[in-house]
């Protein structure tokens, strides 16, 4: 097995965990997120603008992280810049 061949299935596979368990935490926080939210809304139905306004901003901030998950994922598959490395010391 060439040296590219190891780049490229070390690079699927990163990419694959990237993606699997940078999305475990985005989602488990924005669970907890949401059910505590309910929980206020229920309490103080009054204060529902606020909450609802830091509840979006919150999930935002939280879902960035799956996000740049996802981008650091492609750059991985379609961008690596390891390809032109390994490419060069081949020959």
């Amino acid at each position: 097995m060439g040296s590219v061949n190891v780049i490229g299935a070390a690079s699927i596979l990163i990419a694959g965990l990237t993606i699997a368990i940078g999305s475990i935490g985005p989602a488990l926080g924005e669970a907890r997120a949401l059910a505590q939210a309910l929980s206020a809304l229920a309490q103080q139905p009054d204060e529902a603008n606020t909450i609802t306004r830091t509840l979006f901003v919150g999930m935002a901030m939280v879902e960035s992280t799956a996000i740049y998950c996802f981008v650091i994922s492609i750059i991985l598959i379609f961008a690596n810049p390891f390809w032109n490395h390994v490419i060069k010391a081949g020959g």
